[in-house]
């Protein structure tokens, strides 16, 4: 698969209708609502842990890219520094991080401040990640097509191996979720996200088999089959 196909799903249209919008925006409403208010303790230790780790400022912001395109500034923890080598570029997330920090990172802490944007509109509870508008722009057609949904704070590729994934690998499981986006769906995700803070990263070979399927089925004008359980 190669993310500058821009042919691939120039005919493709969301399964979703206005009503079940916004049922999974009241549903967002309310879980997002919920999780913070729970969730502010963990939010003021983070804080904590971050300024005694790196100082200050204790936010990270950035734009990226919302539904439809739209641009949106997303907030995080800061969880790594700004350290650079000898040649002025970045040094590798790994370190540039504290143990702490990067602990923060695995338990996910550090996106909590998200759940504002969630409240806001901005986000969703579950959907494919925000990225930055380069990516997107980098992506072709797929990455508007990406952009049909509001990303989320979770999604199908973070719960199916997130970081030990490709980009090509990440972009056809969030295309899979674009083409099956449903409550159900969103309710299953946001359990397997749980089950990936307690039990770690895990590739799930059949997902990333049917979302890869579906992505040269759907490029060809063909109805993928259903494979996932």
């Amino acid at each position: 698969m190669k993310p500058n196909r821009e042919h691939a799903f120039s005919a493709f249209s969301l399964p979703t209708s206005s009503g079940s919008y916004y049922l999974k925006r009241v549903l967002d409403c309310a879980l997002g609502g919920m999780l913070f208010v729970l969730c502010l303790p963990l939010m003021a230790v983070t804080a904590v842990v971050v300024w005694a780790s790196l100082g200050s400022p204790l936010f990270f912001t950035q734009a990226r890219v919302g539904a439809g395109m739209r641009v949106i500034t997303v907030a995080k923890f800061r969880t790594m520094t700004d350290a650079r080598g000898q040649d002025g570029a970045l040094l590798p997330d790994q370190m540039r991080q504290t143990a702490a920090t990067a602990m923060l990172r695995r338990l996910r802490f550090d996106e909590l401040p998200q759940l504002l944007a969630v409240l806001a509109g901005d986000m969703s509870m579950v959907g494919p990640r925000p990225l930055p508008l380069a990516t997107i722009a980098g992506f072709g057609e797929l990455g508007r097509v990406r952009s049909k949904v509001a990303p989320g704070m979770t999604g199908w590729a973070q719960v199916n191996g997130n970081t030990l994934l490709t980009d090509e690998e990440k972009i056809a499981l969030d295309l899979w979720y674009v083409g099956h986006a449903g409550v159900w769906l969103d309710a299953r995700i946001f359990l397997l996200t749980l089950k990936t803070l307690v039990f770690g990263e895990r590739i799930n070979d059949l997902h990333l088999k049917v979302a890869k399927e579906f992505l040269l089925h759907h490029s060809r004008g063909q109805q993928p089959r259903m494979m996932m359980r």
